[in-house]
């Protein structure tokens, strides 16, 4: 008899396993599971004298969600260098948070807000203006990124940076100026991001010591939220193999909670084909282990094929050289069968990367190599099945539950309300997995995106979709687990509770499935566990979480406010009426004193007011 390490019963288990759609328990052995079955059935057969049984209170069990694009290499690098205003719900509450955090900060230290968030969630649907933040940060450097279109520096971020009057603007960028011709403050990535990468990169760096420290908690806080898998896309300034020592370090200490594919995104325009030259003959494609392993080629394969994503700028028109430095990488990838994955917004930079990729086809069959479209907002049906013609899969990200607002103003509520059209993906049978694109656009917290998915609303409470292109709840979550695996070749082994396959799961402190609508971005994990392992657990399940980590340096944002804005006590749900209520600490920015009262998630704002009288307090999480 093989007796299991841990036994979770007493559970709502969805499997996401056709074969067994639903469970009461689980056996763990050697970090898989061995059983999938009822109470009666999984202990009486695997319960020996050295299993750990957890009682799971009947609370809703899901496969550990995995994130098909996200940037957790380089997000891990800085996360506690960055005060996060995820899930902030009014700007006065986000100033409040930056106020705190200049004062915390010694010099020469920056304070820096930089992605998963938008003007939009605010109540005030506005950004902060530069005079408030000078005002807050007289001394202190800040800067504040917001989406992939601007970025606001205060006087002594500006002095820290070197951007005088006399500066020019870089390359593909702006340099706002008042008119003295001195910069104001405002930056915009206008044709592309490259001001916004170079002026962030030019602030102090953790130490290396500190950088280990800052992506162990960055690990802990998508275990929070039950991620126990990803496929890291790059990104800019994440240079192979050097930003890549401490998740190798970590990885050889068995301190990765959570796993990790990567794909190699070249960093130097007009040298894309020699980088991947070197790394198809250095390093062996799928090298490591089921914690961490290569995935492949992308996003970037050539600087040409960069369709940057800024919806409150036109589309841009890539460079006629494009197919030619697009196509010589690829048909490189594909003669060494390397899979690879690519940035495609736009339908129309689609199509020609298609005619690209056609091309190489005919001369070297992809023939089951894996290949990737990330993101496709715009992609239309014709294109679809040209995808699935070559065999290729689409990741998308809920970008434009952050920018749709912006969509919509662009190219109207129509286009938007197909962008990006999901479900025809779906029906066409491409594979399709789901992310964030975190951590400088969309928040991390994937229970936005799947809020985005299956109610079809941006995070300011935009309806984008109609009922034809909201997902099902289920799908969406298979999207997050079973669909994503496919995209680091790993659908055999992980993305449902099944024997044989990998003991990734998350316990949730909600039920994704019967919660009301807007409750689903509050969900959380409260007992998370990779590779057989908990990796966190709190609440009910507290006393089996794994020992506290301090978070160095000590004046990190993360000592003071956690990453995604952070709930104090769990929700009590009123299901009838749909309300969601929490405690909520810290000052009240609207009455100006100290509170530990009740705020509401889903109040319509003109509405608020009226609950004041029965809460309180008008701090409401919108």
């Amino acid at each position: 008899m093989k007796y299991a390490d841990l036994i979770l019963y007493n559970g709502k288990i969805h499997t996401v396993d056709a074969q067994l759609p639903a469970a009461r328990a689980v056996a763990i052995k050697d970090g898989k599971f061995i059983a999938v079955g009822n109470d009666n059935e999984i202990l009486n057969k695997y319960n020996g004298a050295h299993t750990t049984l957890i009682d799971l209170k009947n609370k809703r069990v899901i496969p550990g969600l995995n994130d098909s694009h996200i940037h957790l290499i380089r997000g891990g690098l800085n996360y506690n260098l960055e005060l996060r205003w995820d899930g902030v719900p009014s700007l006065s509450d986000a100033l409040r948070m930056l106020k705190e955090q200049v004062d915390h900060t010694p010099s020469p230290q920056w304070v820096r807000v930089v992605g998963g968030w938008t003007e939009h969630q605010f109540v005030e649907k506005r950004m902060p203006t530069l005079d408030e933040i000078n005002a807050l940060a007289p001394d202190t450097p800040v800067f504040i990124m917001h989406l992939y279109d601007r970025a606001l520096l205060n006087r002594a971020a500006l002095k820290a940076v070197g951007f005088t009057k006399d500066t020019p603007a870089p390359p593909g960028g702006q340099i706002e100026r008042n008119a003295k011709g001195e910069p104001t403050g405002l930056i915009l990535a206008t044709p592309n991001a490259m001001i916004l990468y170079s002026t962030l990169a030019k602030g102090p760096k953790l130490s290396y010591e500190h950088q280990v420290n800052s992506t162990r908690h960055f690990m802990k806080e998508l275990n929070r939220f039950g991620i126990t898998s990803v496929i890291d896309a790059g990104g800019g300034f994440q240079n192979f193999p050097d930003d890549y020592k401490v998740i190798n370090e970590l990885n050889d200490k068995q301190q990765l909670t959570v796993r990790i594919a990567y794909n190699l995104f070249t960093q130097r325009p007009k040298q894309e084909f020699e980088d991947f030259d070197h790394w198809t003959k250095s390093v062996k494609l799928y090298q490591g282990d089921d914690m961490y392993r290569h995935n492949g080629a992308g996003e970037m394969l050539v600087f040409s094929a960069a369709d940057f994503e800024d919806f409150q700028q036109p589309r841009p028109d890539l460079p006629e050289n494009m197919e030619a430095e697009l196509e010589r990488v690829v048909k490189l990838l594909v003669e060494r069968r390397w899979p690879f994955r690519l940035h495609a917004t736009y339908n129309e930079s689609i199509t020609r990367f298609l005619n690209v990729f056609e091309k190489v086809n005919k001369d070297i069959p992809f023939n089951g190599l894996p290949w990737i479209f990330d993101h496709a907002e715009t992609i239309d049906e014709r294109n679809i099945e040209r995808v699935k013609a070559l065999g290729g899969g689409i990741a998308i990200q809920n970008r434009m539950a952050f920018q749709g607002e912006y969509f919509i103003d662009r190219y109207g509520s129509k286009t938007a309300a197909q962008t990006p059209p999901v479900k025809r993906m779906l029906e066409a049978g491409v594979p399709v997995g789901a992310g964030t694109d975190a951590t400088r656009v969309s928040s991390y917290n994937p229970w936005v995106a799947l809020y985005w998915l299956s109610v079809g609303k941006t995070v300011g409470g935009t309806q984008l979709y109609g009922d034809y292109l909201r997902l099902s709840r289920e799908t969406a979550l298979e999207l997050y687990t079973k669909g994503s695996a496919w995209f680091s070749n790993e659908q055999h082994k992980k993305g449902s509770i099944k024997a044989g396959m990998l003991a990734d799961l998350a316990v949730l402190d909600n039920d994704f499935f019967t919660v009301n609508e807007e409750a689903i971005k509050a969900i959380e994990s409260i007992l998370t566990i990779v590779d057989g392992k908990i990796v966190y657990a709190k609440e009910e399940f507290s006393s089996y979480a794994p020992p506290l980590i301090p978070v160095l340096p000590d004046w990190s944002p993360v000592n003071r406010h956690d990453g995604y804005y952070k709930v104090v006590s769990k929700s009590v749900e009123n299901q009838n009426a749909g309300l969601q209520i929490h405690s909520c600490a810290g000052s009240c920015n609207v009455h100006g004193h100290d509170h530990n009262t009740a705020r509401m998630s889903n109040i319509p704002l003109n509405n608020y007011t009226a609950f004041w009288g029965v809460f309180g307090c008008s701090c409401f999480a919108f």
